[in-house]
């Protein structure tokens, strides 16, 4: 039997909310898991947590892999918030470094700015937006969610961006509507895999919190599951939808993510030079061992 050092952490979690569960296996040298092992590992969390997080970890490299209980992540954003958050404040030589590379198996390297010193947050460099486009209307949108064609933003427009997963971004006309819609996970699916997308993210800019500079949600059916309740990859491809269409200036802000089932999480987003960073808090809830 393989032990392997283990938490389950939920990242973005702010003020009494649940954030995203993550499971992160923290491997030492010599410690390897084949793809197969990989997949049966986050089968196995299916229902528990939305992704698993494989981390490599050593005094020069931080490599990470991500999988759902259906297949290999291209990037996981909460994932990534979860594992380092733990890894940095568990890790002195770490905690003391601003500025942290690490490097994601499908996604290359990126970076990790280390706040938890000075308001218990990390930040994380988004993946370089890949600028997609979409043909598809409103009304065959909310068709896949179950709203009328109305409740879809009259003037912002539907797009696809990429900055870590392939994501649908759907303005919505008000707060009320965006809280409360809960699609069928089958026919969501369905809509996702014949239009090549990974996940859609419906957001008003209406919000409940005045510090709130928007109000987002994600759906991920195609992962095994229907919504992600506070996302990285989402969240950085809608902060490249608002600078494209001047809705932010890339100044600090917070985004809140969450139907009316749940207290909102908390995103934070900035673009200090043009590209997004996105991160936040997280809460470990269990610490220790997991047998293979």
């Amino acid at each position: 039997m393989q032990t392997y050092r283990y938490a389950k952490i939920d990242a973005f979690t702010a003020d009494g909310s649940l954030g995203n569960p993550a499971a992160c296996l923290y491997l030492e040298d010599g410690q390897l898991l084949s793809e197969q092992e990989m997949l049966e590992i986050a089968k196995q969390h299916k229902g528990f947590v939305s992704e698993v997080v494989y981390c490599m970890s050593g005094p020069d490299r931080i490599d990470l892999t991500y999988y759902s209980s259906e297949c290999e992540v291209d990037f996981c954003g909460h994932g990534t918030i979860a594992c380092l958050y733990k890894l940095i404040q568990s890790t002195p030589a770490l905690l003391g470094r601003k500025e942290i590379p690490i490097s994601t198996h499908k996604k290359g390297a990126l970076t990790v700015y280390n706040h938890i010193p000075e308001n218990d947050t990390v930040l994380i460099s988004a993946p370089a937006p890949q600028w997609i486009g979409t043909r598809l209307g409103g009304g065959a949108v909310a068709g896949a969610l179950g709203l009328p064609a109305h409740a879809i933003h009259e003037t912002l427009p539907v797009d696809c961006i990429d900055a870590g997963l392939r994501t649908l971004i759907v303005p919505l006309a008000d707060l009320a509507t965006e809280v409360s819609v809960f699609p069928n996970e089958r026919t969501l699916k369905l809509f996702c895999e014949a239009n090549g997308i990974d996940i859609l993210l419906i957001f008003t800019m209406e919000t409940q919190r005045p510090d709130s500079i928007a109000h987002t949600r994600v759906f991920a059916p195609k992962f095994g599951y229907l919504e992600d309740p506070a996302t990285g990859s989402g969240n950085s491809a809608f902060g490249y939808y608002m600078l494209k269409n001047s809705l932010w200036n890339g100044t600090d802000c917070r985004l809140e993510q969450g139907g009316s089932d749940r207290v909102y999480n908390a995103v934070h987003l900035s673009a200090p030079d043009g590209g997004v960073l996105f991160g936040g808090s997280a809460t470990v809830r269990i610490d220790g061992i997991y047998n293979v």
